[in-house]
């Protein structure tokens, strides 16, 4: 099958998303089906406006329609609500194409943190942009069911994997501060909630690893914490598994990837009770989840590295990309798409 992704979210950028769509694209070509993308890296992009890290590309409907009439797809995917998404959504309602869409992180909630638009604004527009998908593909049924609460149908679950050959339990000195050592990896800005644990009284010594608009900030006022920018898988394996706990303490994410990559290589997970981590960790022993950030933290250093990496080995990445091949919608002459309005 030839299958035709379109996502705002690509390379430079390190996050799930990216990680994401790059996982599923290698599990399709071992399948033998033909992937084709179109990203910001073919356009003229501007950065976007309190996120310099996201670039926007300006005007790219005739180069969408002309890739997507080039490549003749069987099936569209569109990844991301972003200029590139919306223009692959126009093209294809233009032309009484089916696609499927994904729902990857809680943009309403994001935009609220960093602008203060209200909640029911920002559902409107995604659902006016998600309702002719045939399929709007989520990670947890915590998601959908939330999606389903604001109007949103046609939900299906995507799960996610991790990459268990890359992320392993190993002996690793890559941190060398004091243990116990509490390390959060992860984009570095407001919606991560990040304050929340780089405040807390804690033994030990604290790591962050990433890049985002507050990392200066963080600096400034947390001195005390040790910072690492970006960093590749391998070497990302080596720094989860030199830490004792894995702090996570956003409230926003949908799934959160790394996650599943701290416990791959044995490291727990302390966690407020809410979407993501409830549904990576579950009923498992292998994080602690507290309303209390800190109890959390000193919970989950009771935990087995064991226990920690045997939860992370039930989650494939060739089980997620089987998914998100049986939710694409093949495109033929007798499919007609729904036109939404803006109610």
């Amino acid at each position: 099958m030839k299958i035709m992704i379109v996502t705002d979210a690509w390379k430079p950028q390190v996050n799930g998303v990216v990680r994401t769509l790059k996982q599923t694209m290698h599990e399709l070509k071992k399948m033998g089906h033909t992937i084709e993308m179109i990203t910001p890296l073919e356009f003229k992009t501007i950065p976007c406006p309190t996120y310099p890290d996201i670039s926007l590309s300006l005007l790219p409907g005739k180069k969408v329609r002309q890739k997507m009439n080039t490549f003749q797809p069987d099936a569209i995917h569109i990844a991301t609500e972003g200029p590139l998404g919306i223009a692959a959504r126009a093209y294809a309602l233009k032309n009484k194409l089916p696609f499927s869409t994904a729902y990857h992180t809680r943009f309403p909630e994001y935009v609220k943190a960093r602008t203060g638009i209200p909640l029911a604004i920002t559902y409107k527009f995604l659902r006016w942009f998600h309702d002719p998908s045939l399929a709007v593909m989520a990670p947890t049924q915590v998601v959908i069911d939330d999606l389903e609460s604001y109007g949103f149908s046609n939900v299906v679950l995507w799960t996610r994997g991790v990459d268990l050959d890359i992320f392993k339990m190993q002996e690793s000195k890559e941190l060398n501060t004091a243990h116990p050592i509490f390390l959060y990896v992860g984009r570095v800005a407001v919606e991560k909630n990040i304050e929340a644990f780089l405040e807390l009284k804690l033994p030990g010594s604290k790591w962050v690893v990433g890049d985002g608009p507050a990392l200066n900030g963080f600096k400034s006022k947390y001195p005390e914490v040790n910072y690492l920018g970006v960093l590749q898988q391998e070497q990302l394996a080596k720094v989860y598994a030199a830490a004792d706990v894995f702090v996570f303490p956003s409230k926003t994410d949908t799934f959160g990837l790394v996650l599943l990559e701290a416990m791959a290589c044995g490291l727990p997970v302390a966690a407020y009770p809410v979407t993501g981590p409830i549904d990576v960790i579950g009923d498992s022993k292998s994080g602690a989840m507290n309303h209390d950030l800190r109890e959390a933290c000193l919970e989950a250093l009771k935990i087995p590295r064991e226990v920690a990496r045997a939860h992370a080995e039930k989650f494939s990445w060739n089980v997620a990309s089987h998914q998100f091949l049986n939710y694409l919608k093949p495109i033929d002459s007798h499919t007609t798409v729904k036109t939404p309005s803006l109610a």
